[in-house]
């Protein structure tokens, strides 16, 4: 039996299903939106401190977000959790995040001696002393342990690029990842539950496919 290559098998939403939500919701008027998201100039807002909630591709099936319905955030300081944890999830302080980390790090990252494939987020790891230099924030704070997803870029080459131009401009090949949702809601599926998200939390910003939607200054 062929493994299962990935789990993006969900819904998708193309650009012009997207800018309808986006005015329907009077978005345009209410934040400040850029069309065509280049993955250094996000890179460059998660590394300046930015939370931003990812809603790009095929939504994940099972029980993990995986990039495509994701929160994604700078691992490197701690009081990204408090951050998160208090201004977007509502959720307890002692709940542990999780990195994706560039399959091309793993080794740096991750003591893993058997060499087993976690593409899913569904294996915990001991985590090297660089992983707790250079993201504290993703490991479990009692032991350092994770539960990373392992991405290779042909798994999800959009969501690898925004890793690898962070990982350009801070050396940590790794994102905070945690589910796009408030606490105690489902995964966000599309746009529209994107901006209900954005409306009641402190997200910074929203990836919706080809747009970058951004709280005005």
């Amino acid at each position: 039996i062929k493994p299962i290559e990935n789990f993006y098998l969900g819904p998708c939403f193309d650009e012009k299903q997207t800018r309808a939500v986006l005015e329907e919701e009077g978005v345009f008027e209410r934040y400040q939106v850029t069309e065509g998201v280049d993955p250094a100039v996000v890179a460059r807002k998660l590394a300046e401190g930015k939370v931003l909630g990812r809603s790009s591709g095929k939504m994940e099936f099972g029980l993990r977000a995986l990039g495509n319905r994701s929160i994604l955030a700078d691992p490197r300081k701690a009081e990204t959790i408090n951050k998160i944890n208090s201004a977007i999830k509502f959720r307890d302080f002692w709940m542990p995040f999780t990195p994706t980390v560039k399959a091309g790090r793993a080794d740096d990252y991750i003591i893993n001696p058997k060499g087993i494939r976690s593409p899913f987020m569904t294996m915990a790891f001991e985590s090297t002393e660089l992983a707790r230099k250079d993201y504290p924030a993703a490991l479990h704070p009692a032991d350092f342990t994770m539960r990373a997803q392992i991405l290779e870029q042909d798994a999800n080459p959009e969501y690898y690029a925004i890793i690898d131009e962070f990982e350009k401009l801070t050396g940590v090949g790794a994102l905070l990842n945690t589910s796009f949702n408030l606490h105690g809601d489902p995964i966000v599926c599309g746009p529209k539950e994107a901006i209900y998200t954005l409306d009641n939390s402190d997200l910074d910003g929203l990836i919706l496919d080809g747009f970058l939607v951004e709280r005005k200054r």
